[in-house]
């Protein structure tokens, strides 16, 4: 890993489950410019054993108390999607930056409280779409702004395998589970079509958003047979790329996620692999100037740790941000609940006229 800077974000991670274990405590401790200054979580035994883990410098129960220290900068929203905005807001309101877990939130209107508060504060809030940080999307990203010239059509797919967890839990940490744990009032999964949506249709959107650019109509399709619900959704972008996206869960094969892309000067074919194995998506982009393709190695494939080093560069050094920004994330809900709208109702849905939750 890289050396440390000499000046550190003093960051705090909010929740103490799953993606804080797989994901934002070692973040926090192995990126170059962030330290994991303190964590907090409900659940006594869950919060101190993290605590004897991942040693950081403050532990809370209370995250008021957490947000009352003047020592802490930032804070990591890694809870349960319904506490994704109350949480933002008081973070905002103490004067901490905010880089908070996918998605934004589960409803448009509640995605939308946030612009203000953003925007009085003056502070940072990424969205935590970290695929943006994976070599191999930005390095299609690099030649989609420059050689390859005007963007014809755009193809994506996020398809989760049944055999996921069997594979996820060979290289995963052992996740620590508590009876203390705060939950929301209704369990996201009494709701598939809507725990797989925003689980992973956040992905898959902002991926061809991160590409294509604006996404203004959708024209989805939703068929729940054997054991697997399927979503086929043609796209209208604001530039007037056709698009397709594919979001499937669960196939009976291996994990299935990547691109094509078509454009004016060349055309771009990606794989990407489950995010645990922090492998970078092979890209091959093929330049129609010198007949060639290329692929870049992308050796560091750790996209949440380059996602923290890039949000607290913005907020340490000035630099432009990198990652999904708020009106990113609020974009994502919109489409995501205009997916769902257009599958419920067999009709191609504007996002300009979406409203709700999903």
């Amino acid at each position: 890993m890289p050396k440390k800077d000499p000046r550190l974000l003093r960051v705090g991670v909010l929740g103490c489950g799953p993606i804080a274990q797989a994901a934002h405590f070692e973040s926090c401790t192995k990126a170059r410019n962030a330290e994991l200054y303190a964590i907090c979580d409900v659940a006594d035994d869950l919060r101190e054993r993290m605590a004897a883990t991942h040693a950081p410098r403050r532990s809370f129960e209370d995250y008021a108390k957490m947000l009352a220290d003047p020592e802490l900068e930032a804070v990591i929203i890694a809870t349960s999607d319904a506490f994704h905005v109350p949480a933002a807001l008081l973070a905002l309101e103490a004067g901490k930056h905010v880089l908070c877990e996918k998605p934004l939130a589960v409803s448009v209107e509640e995605a939308e409280r946030l612009r203000s508060a953003v925007a009085a504060s003056g502070l940072t809030l990424q969205v935590g779409h970290m695929k943006r940080y994976d070599a191999g999307l930005q390095a299609a990203k690099t030649f989609i702004d420059g050689p390859m010239g005007q963007m014809v059509a755009l193809k994506a797919w996020y398809c989760d395998n049944t055999h996921r967890y069997a594979m996820t839990d060979a290289v995963q940490p052992l996740m620590v589970t508590s009876a203390m744990a705060r939950k929301p009032v209704q369990n996201p999964k009494d709701d598939l079509d809507r725990y797989y949506m925003l689980a992973h249709g956040s992905h898959l959107v902002d991926t061809a958003r991160y590409f294509a650019g604006e996404i203004v109509a959708v024209d989805a399709r939703l068929l729940n047979r054997a054991g697997m619900r399927c979503w086929f959704v043609d796209v209208e972008f604001a530039n007037g790329v056709l698009g397709h996206l594919d979001l499937t869960v669960a196939v009976r094969m291996d994990w299935h996620e990547g691109f094509q892309i078509y454009g004016e000067q060349g055309s771009i074919l990606g794989k990407t692999y489950n995010p645990w194995y922090y492998k970078s998506s092979e890209v091959d982009i093929f330049d129609e100037a010198d007949g060639s393709t290329r692929r870049v190695l992308g050796a560091d494939g750790h996209f949440y740790r380059r996602q923290l080093e890039g949000f607290a560069d913005t907020i340490l050094n000035g630099t432009p941000q990198t990652g999904a920004d708020l009106e990113d994330g609020i974009a994502s809900v919109r489409a995501m609940v205009a997916i769902a709208q257009s599958a419920r109702t067999r009709q191609p849905v504007r996002l300009a006229e979406v409203s709700g939750a999903l």
